[in-house]
């Protein structure tokens, strides 16, 4: 992981990041805690071999490293796989979300992301900044403070060519107010902020003048007749979700953080087949958080996951 921290700092030397190398070197050094497992990971991580594969797409998924090469016993160490799907040398890794599918709907919303400075808030493995640099980004920055995140990302760096992603182990409010970036990704992380007005204006104070906000979170179904709902307890489970707007809320929110031409593009209810268990994600999902009589409902009896698609932009 600290590999790729350094990779980050020289690969972006002579870019306009260059002049927020030393703030985020010291919030990583006071912000990025030792994780119990660091040592085994860097193990795994040393016993993976550099390989030159350009990263590519194969169908459905995403594909990383020399095809003929067995990975499986490194990989499967770094379980449990969340965003994919994969093919990783010769593995295939069925991972918890058809990250591909969310995909294809940014996709139809065709944002130009051509030579594009992007950064990704929440990004997980990084499946998404691969997904960006396929799609022309120049430079794809993302922050997960996930330590497990961080190391599956540099696995699949190991096996990769020379590109310009990037993923460092933070939190947004963790970054400096950058001003640069051209588009700004946040999927599936605003729900977990306990105050979200706060986060969306992180999210503003990241864009240049004119950037697009791409948003995707949790919405209350058109049909429920309230404005948010703020879980009692969990919400599918989740201790960590704090609120979940209607969509008019939301729009709301974002034009009150300082954001216009709010679109709401894509509403989608998660699916069972979308989220879902699998070998390398092999805890409970979707599935065991929805009431087994009505999967319309979560199991506290809350509706089940509705996600929005906002695109906004900075003025």
């Amino acid at each position: 992981m600290e590999a790729e921290i350094k990779r980050f700092l020289e690969e972006t030397a002579k870019t306009k990041l260059k002049k927020y190398h030393d703030f985020l070197l010291e919030k990583l050094a006071t912000e990025t805690r030792e994780h119990g497992k660091s040592e085994e990971w860097d193990a795994i991580l040393e016993s993976i071999e550099n390989s030159e594969n350009p990263i590519k797409t194969e169908g459905d998924l995403l594909s990383i490293g020399d095809g003929k090469t067995d990975y499986s016993n490194a990989l499967i160490k770094l379980k449990p796989w969340r965003k994919g799907p994969l093919v990783v040398g010769s593995t295939i890794i069925e991972t918890e979300w058809r990250s591909n599918w969310k995909w294809e709907r940014i996709k139809q919303q065709g944002i130009d992301l051509s030579e594009k400075f992007v950064l990704d808030i929440g990004a997980g493995n990084g499946y998404y900044l691969f997904r960006m640099l396929e799609a022309g980004a120049k430079v794809a920055l993302g922050i997960d403070p996930t330590i497990l995140f961080n190391y599956q990302f540099a696995a699949m760096q190991k096996l990769s060519s020379k590109n310009n992603a990037f993923l460092l182990p933070l939190r947004s409010e963790h970054l400096p107010a950058f001003k640069i970036f051209d588009v700004v990704f946040c999927l599936g992380v605003l729900y977990h902020r306990r105050s979200p007005i706060d986060q969306l204006k992180e999210l503003l104070s990241f864009l240049k003048p004119k950037g697009k906000l791409v948003l995707e979170t949790l919405i209350l179904p058109e049909k429920e007749n309230r404005e948010i709902l703020i879980p009692k307890d969990t919400y599918a489970k989740m201790s960590n979700v704090w609120f979940i707007p209607s969509k008019k809320v939301l729009q709301i929110m974002l034009q009150r953080s300082g954001f216009s031409q709010i679109e709401v593009v894509d509403v989608t209810t998660t699916s069972t087949k979308e989220q879902r268990s699998t070998e390398w994600m092999n805890f409970q999902s979707l599935s065991d958080f929805l009431d087994p009589k009505d999967e319309n409902k979560t199991v506290e009896g809350y509706p089940a996951p509705t996600r929005a698609l906002v695109i906004a932009e900075k003025p």
